[in-house]
């Protein structure tokens, strides 16, 4: 049974840091690709940031320069450094595991990131 299990988020003040963790169970880890996507009330999900088996990172225009993904394979777990934060970026971010062009894809519950003073 997969499980990718967010966690970290919460109610963080204008400027400040989180860091969201996915530890993943039921795959093998290493060799599927991780994102964190977020969706915000009203709005579709979106992509924030990516990770690629072997370690080439993508990330969202909108965040870029604030937000740092990273994995540690041996900890079966993804993570989200989110600095600088802003009211916009306040949304449910999800965890996604998938390996490209197969079935293979598979999302967390989601983890609630509130940025207000």
């Amino acid at each position: 049974q997969v499980q990718l299990v967010e966690s970290g988020g919460g109610l963080v003040q204008p400027g400040g840091s989180l860091r969201l963790s996915c530890a993943a169970s039921g795959i093998v880890f290493r060799i599927y690709a991780m994102g964190w996507y977020r969706q915000a009330p009203g709005k579709q999900r979106e992509l924030v940031a990516s990770i690629r088996s072997g370690g080439d990172t993508n990330v969202a225009d909108s965040v870029k320069g604030r937000f740092t993904i990273s994995r540690d394979n041996a900890k079966n777990t993804v993570y989200l450094q989110m600095n600088s934060l802003k009211p916009e970026d306040t949304a449910v971010y999800y965890c996604n595991a998938k390996i490209p062009t197969t079935r293979n894809d598979f999302w967390g519950q989601g983890t609630q990131v509130t940025v207000s003073s």
